[in-house]
């Protein structure tokens, strides 16, 4: 697997860090005493699994369920979503290994999945054959296990075995098995298999018969965030036990990870620990056994690409006689650099309004994925020998998002994909599109097309922007359902409108088209409103940078200024706005609404976290101190305490009616950010609804069919807070 592809920026979904001092009780800005274990009355509701904790979750939900399942639009509702979920128009999202397209699918028969397989010449046919692989239903019953897919690393270039992981109930955490891609069978350990035991795990081929693994070896051996700590090489037939240290890093560390890029002719492999969220330090392994670091700044991503070494910063940088910008994309010739030579040629520079999204690469060329104020470009790049060919690729539309997915295979000399890769695209209210495109070319197949789920006649979409608290300019797209006028639910000028943001962990939110969204809001009458707030990565990493840590409050104060300024223009009022967000995005409704109670009447505050004080003790919490503080510092709590909803929320104060949402199966952010938040504000007499699923890991729902009931769920609590 080549570089650029492991460890892609790490998704939003890790995390965390952790330090303990002993500090003197003191006043919060809530004007109480913080809420540690001396103090907090809720403490036990982080018990995830307790007898007592799960039985305040089953009233919470009965209590949920019995109000909202009662409304009349509930049921048809569930059953409509349900049926988007099982379409079988889907697109289905495919990966190749060898001479296969895979896949996962879902759908009312297969609850759980069949990961499947099929050619690409079978693929672009209307109706494509397809060959099952493992049926994770079948798998489930024999095993008496609730197994949810959590992918699989295949052995090139036969592809022959995989190290196939399953995770109970949708967790992070997972079990790793051998799989025997011809015989499709697991390889039991008895039999020379790989196996790992339940755990948030690090696998990478070394050879056919070696494996190097970050696990739970034991006392000492993951990081106080969770994650791997160690790095050991496996050899097959032996025991676990008897694997070899080959890297290590420390407690205080995130993770650490191996990196094999077993490419002809420019074989690596690079071992990196990341001290934080955002930083990283690697090493390529010598011939020797030897290490040598790598330098670099710690926060820029590092990849190998055949012969060339691309850095994405994130900071400035200065270094053999230039400067440059943070989010920019450099590259290197990788031996010269590794030999100390400083010359770069850059790929990106960023702009006021361009960013750099991602970037895939086939034999000869570079794709990269921009962002030019928050709509998609792709601009591919070639070198000539001497200098690199620019050219904008001409796309399906030009207000939208769009997804590339090499399909080249560099472990195969004479891939006759080399130059092949699949463009996406997608916005508001297109349908996806998925097209074969050949590198140097804007000629392409079109290979699938989402049939349009909801009837968008007469809806529209428009780019908007907010002023900051601080004069800041804040995009913000609006999506316009029929209007009244026209047949539609709307009512001009005090539409139902449900905002959504995140501003987080530099992720990027993108036009993109929901079916279920649009049957369950547009199509319905009501307003959609996109926010991109700083904390994101819509801009680079300077609008991330401008609202973390610190300035974490900005995120916030972006996210009012858009409800506000969708007020002012009339778009809404109050009693008609909600908000939705989820994960980080749940601490940003949750801190929004409890500092501006009179802007909402609905909050669907989903996976969250809230307890800010003690964020950093739970799960991975640990490795989010870079994005948000360590509340353990005094100076830190400073400013974290200022926003923290759980420590903020007060008594008699008015709130609008909140929908917490989050799962017991949720290690990642810990279910008790939510239990605690509703509880404490059930205390306080405060109108609030829970729903809590026992499965579904950080995505809340393990299959289509509890997909489809939170959804409903969420959207009729929206619709009974806002459409009266």
């Amino acid at each position: 697997m080549p570089l650029a592809s492991c460890r892609a920026a790490v998704s939003i979904a890790l995390a965390i860090l952790l330090c303990a001092c002993a500090q003197p009780a003191r006043t919060d800005a809530a004007g109480m005493t913080p809420l540690d274990a001396e103090s907090d009355p809720y403490l036990w509701l982080e018990d995830v699994g307790g007898a007592r904790a799960l039985e305040w979750v089953r009233e919470r939900n009965a209590h949920s369920e019995r109000l909202l399942e009662a409304q009349p639009g509930y049921a048809p509702l569930r059953a409509e979503l349900r049926e988007v979920l099982d379409s079988k128009d889907r697109i289905p999202a495919i990966r190749r290994i060898g001479d296969h397209l895979y896949n996962l699918w879902q759908d009312e028969t297969s609850k759980r999945g069949l990961w499947r397989r099929t050619t690409l010449d079978e693929y672009a046919k209307p109706q494509p054959a397809w060959e099952t692989v493992i049926d994770l239903d079948a798998l489930g019953r024999a095993e008496g296990e609730n197994w949810v897919w959590g992918g699989a690393n295949c052995f090139g270039p036969a592809y022959a075995r995989c190290i196939v992981a399953l995770s109970r109930g949708g967790a992070d955490a997972k079990v790793q098995r051998e799989f025997d891609l011809a015989s499709r069978r697991f390889v039991p350990a008895a039999h020379g298999g790989f196996e790992l035991p339940e755990a948030k795990s690090e696998l990478e081929w070394a050879d056919a018969d070696t494996l190097y693994v970050g696990t739970d070896f034991g006392a000492g051996s993951l990081t106080d965030s969770g994650y791997p700590r160690v790095i050991k090489r496996w050899k097959r037939g032996t025991p676990l036990a008897q694997a070899t240290t080959v890297f290590e890093g420390q407690a205080r560390d995130v993770w650490v990870d191996a990196r094999v890029d077993r490419t002809p002719g420019f074989e690596r492999t690079v071992f990196a620990v990341a001290p934080d969220f955002f930083t990283e330090r690697a090493s390529l392994l010598l011939p020797d056994g030897r290490l040598q670091p790598i330098d670099k700044p710690d926060d820029a991503r590092l990849a190998f690409e055949r012969e060339w070494l691309l850095l994405k910063l994130r900071s400035d940088w200065s270094v053999g006689g230039r400067s440059y910008r943070a989010g920019s994309l450099l590259a290197a010739r990788a031996d010269a650099y590794l030999k100390g030579e400083r010359r770069f040629d850059v790929l990106f520079e960023p702009t006021a309004t361009r960013s750099l999204g991602g970037w895939i690469a086939t034999r000869s060329r570079f794709l990269l994925d921009v962002l030019d104020d928050v709509k998609g470009r792709v601009e591919e790049l070639r070198w000539d020998g001497s200098a690199w060919q620019r050219r904008e690729v001409a796309l399906p539309g030009s207000a939208g998002n769009v997804e590339l997915t090499s399909l080249h295979d560099e472990l195969v000399p004479d891939d006759p994909l080399a130059e092949r890769y699949l463009l996406g695209y997608t916005d508001f209210l297109t349908p996806n599109t998925l097209s074969l495109a050949t590198a140097g070319s804007d000629q392409r197949t079109l290979l699938k097309t989402l049939p349009a789920l909801f009837d968008a006649n007469g809806m529209r979409t428009e780019q908007r922007f907010a002023t900051s608290k601080d004069g800041s300019k804040v995009p913000y797209f609006v999506i316009w359902p029929r209007p009244a006028r026209q047949g539609g639910a709307a009512a001009e000028g005090a539409s139902p409108t449900l905002l959504y943001g995140y501003g987080g962990f530099e992720v990027s939110l993108q036009p993109a088209y929901s079916a279920l969204r649009g049957r369950a809001w547009l199509a319905r009458g009501g307003v959609f409103v996109l926010a991109n707030l700083r904390g994101g990565g819509e801009f680079g990493p300077a609008w991330h940078r401008a609202a973390m840590k610190a300035n974490k409050q900005k995120s916030y104060d972006d996210f009012i200024a858009v409800a506000e300024d969708l007020i002012a223009t009339r778009v809404t009022t109050p009693a008609r706005l909600g908000i939705m967000g989820g994960s980080n995005g749940g601490l940003l409704v949750g801190a929004t609404f409890v500092q501006r109670p009179d802007l909402f009447n609905a909050v669907v505050c989903q996976v969250p976290l809230l307890d800010m004080r003690r964020y950093h003790k739970l799960l991975a919490g640990a490795s989010w101190m870079a994005e948000y503080g360590n509340p353990e510092l005094p100076a830190e709590w400073d400013w974290i305490s200022r926003y923290s909803p759980y420590q903020n929320v007060k008594r008699g104060v008015r709130y609008p009616e909140v929908l917490f949402t989050t799962s017991t199966r949720d290690d990642r952010v810990h279910p008790g950010h939510a239990r605690k938040m509703a509880a404490r504000m059930l205390g306080f007499g405060a109108p609030v609804l829970y729903y809590e699923n026992i499965e579904g890991g950080h995505g809340g729902a393990a299959d289509n069919e509890q997909r489809a009931k939170l959804l409903a769920l969420e959207y009729t609590y929206l619709w009974r807070q806002l459409g009266r």
